[in-house]
């Protein structure tokens, strides 16, 4: 049976370098993201990003994420799979559980979500999940 679980975020840290920076072409970066989760996933996680900019600084990207503490008061850890893009000051993407990267209560997780958040300290997080 699929659920759905709400959650909020707010960035700890983001540490974003150049790896490919030429004249006339797209700048890639890469980024390392921490975060912090409250609702029904508490815990913490880490991200990190591979972003392609375009001249009019809008941006593609993928991310793997660890997210480690309590999924509706399962304990454990996943593993998500991160795409979207980022234009208008918007980052619009989607999720999904990478399968066998559960562990603990959350090892059978599979799920997946998507979300358009903007600036600020805080933004929601939805996932729709099953547990086998």
């Amino acid at each position: 049976m699929k659920r759905t679980v709400n959650a909020r975020f707010a960035i700890k840290s983001w540490d974003e370098k150049a790896y490919s920076e030429v004249q006339g072409l797209p700048k890639l970066t890469r980024a390392t993201v921490s975060k912090t989760f409250s609702g029904d996933i508490e815990g913490d996680s880490q991200v990190e990003y591979l972003m392609m900019y375009r001249s009019d600084g809008s941006a593609s990207f993928v991310g793997l994420e660890r997210v480690v503490g309590r999924l509706n008061g399962k304990s454990g850890s996943f593993v998500l799979q991160r795409i979207g893009t980022f234009e208008g000051g918007q980052a619009k993407e989607s999720y999904s559980v990478v399968s066998g990267s559960g562990t603990g209560e959350l090892r059978t997780l599979r799920g997946e979500g998507t979300s358009s958040v903007g600036h600020g300290s805080e933004h929601p997080f939805t996932l729709t999940y099953e547990l086998e």
